[in-house]
């Protein structure tokens, strides 16, 4: 069962979880934590070994359980587990050297691997090698590309043709390439291609908290099976890409309705609290992400509703909890832990105290963010 400590501690929230099945189009309510009954959990794993509860198999059952302080014997201002899951987000800095760079109209836009450049080559209309003294070898657009929609289209059909094989999980998403956050883009790029041509890819997430007593729970989410990435995986309340021609605190507030249903007169009171980074490389991937985080305090009364089909369920955890699940597992999909890890830093939980604590936060921005 559930422990007494976590269900004293939410006591007085006349909402601790709300789930939404997609299949049965139906939700139910659980008012206190002791309506979950966990069966014998399989093993699960601290934040050092592999977690050995997959991503299907994840159920809240599991996360009630890792994310009970007594569950492990470990010590919370331990930030070893924090620094993991950093580094499952800048992987692979040893393998620079097999990426091109990506450079249009003299500013490098994206990296691509050798072998993914070959795939590119089959249409020299569109993409060209050339060489020169400030980038070396490098791949660009064919000359005669000069204006975006042309590029654009022209690079989408490429996408097309290469089809799944090559680029697994199209969504008919735009993501403009630019050199820098808001400079001019030089045309847009099918979302699922972005981290083969090593684009910088920006983004929205969201954390939805509420406050009672003093204390700070975190609403959760669990992404829907069908996810054509980390499926079955703890998420934010809110995240989404930025897709091309939509500002930060536009996108924001169209994802709070879509993925939490959250209407606009609570959602424009979310707050910009700053950004964080990563470079992740493997593979032909070259993942360069920037994600802008936001605050938003919730109502007591408030209950997430997923619009989209894109969330399984939610559950609202004691910020104390989530920060164990993160420290413990790899139930989180990676950059979302690394954006409730600042949450933790900017609210206090994280403290000077703790060994590392500097490197630590100066490792959430491992990327450029600009």
């Amino acid at each position: 069962m559930a422990s007494k400590s976590l269900a004293h501690s939410l006591r007085n929230f006349s909402t601790v979880s709300s789930f939404c099945n997609a299949s049965t189009i139906s939700r139910t309510t659980y008012t206190t934590i002791s309506t979950f009954r966990p069966k014998v959990h399989r093993s699960i794993s601290v934040a050092s070994r592999p977690v050995s509860v997959t991503a299907g198999s994840l159920t809240w059952d599991d996360v009630v359980h890792v994310s009970l302080p007594e569950s492990f014997q470990d010590d919370p201002a331990d930030l070893t587990g924090y620094f993991e899951k950093v580094k499952l987000c800048n992987r692979g800095s040893d393998t620079q050297s097999e990426f091109f760079p990506f450079v249009i109209d003299g500013q490098i836009v994206g990296y691509m691997h050798h072998g993914f450049v070959k795939h590119l080559q089959q249409y020299p209309k569109v993409f060209t090698r050339d060489d020169s003294v400030k980038f070396g070898a490098f791949l660009t657009l064919h000359e005669s590309l000069k204006t975006p929609e042309d590029r654009t289209r022209a690079v989408g059909d490429v996408v097309k043709c290469l089809g799944e094989e090559v680029i697994p999980g199209t969504r008919n998403e735009l993501f403009p390439v630019t050199s820098s956050f808001g400079a001019l883009s030089f045309f847009s790029l099918e979302r699922a291609a972005a981290p083969y041509f090593g684009i910088k890819v920006y983004g929205v997430h969201m954390n939805g908290y509420v406050e009672k007593e003093g204390k700070k729970f975190l609403w959760v989410a669990k992404r829907s099976q069908t996810k054509p990435t980390f499926p079955g995986m703890l998420d934010h309340l809110v995240a989404g890409g930025l897709p091309q021609g939509i500002p930060c605190g536009e996108n924001l507030m169209k994802e709070c309705q879509e993925e939490a249903g959250i209407p606009r007169s609570i959602s424009k009171e979310a707050i910009p609290v700053g950004a964080i980074s990563y470079t992740d490389i493997k593979g032909y991937g070259y993942k360069r992400d920037v994600q802008f985080c936001y605050d938003l305090k919730l109502p007591e009364s408030f209950v997430p509703e997923n619009q989209d089909g894109e969330v399984e369920g939610f559950m609202l955890l004691p910020v104390t909890n989530v920060a164990n699940v993160i420290r413990r597992t790899q139930f989180f999909k990676p950059n979302c832990s690394l954006v409730i890890i600042d949450f933790l830093f900017r609210h206090g939980y994280i403290k000077p105290e703790s060994s590392g604590y500097l490197e630590l936060l100066q490792s959430l921005r491992g990327g450029t963010c600009f």
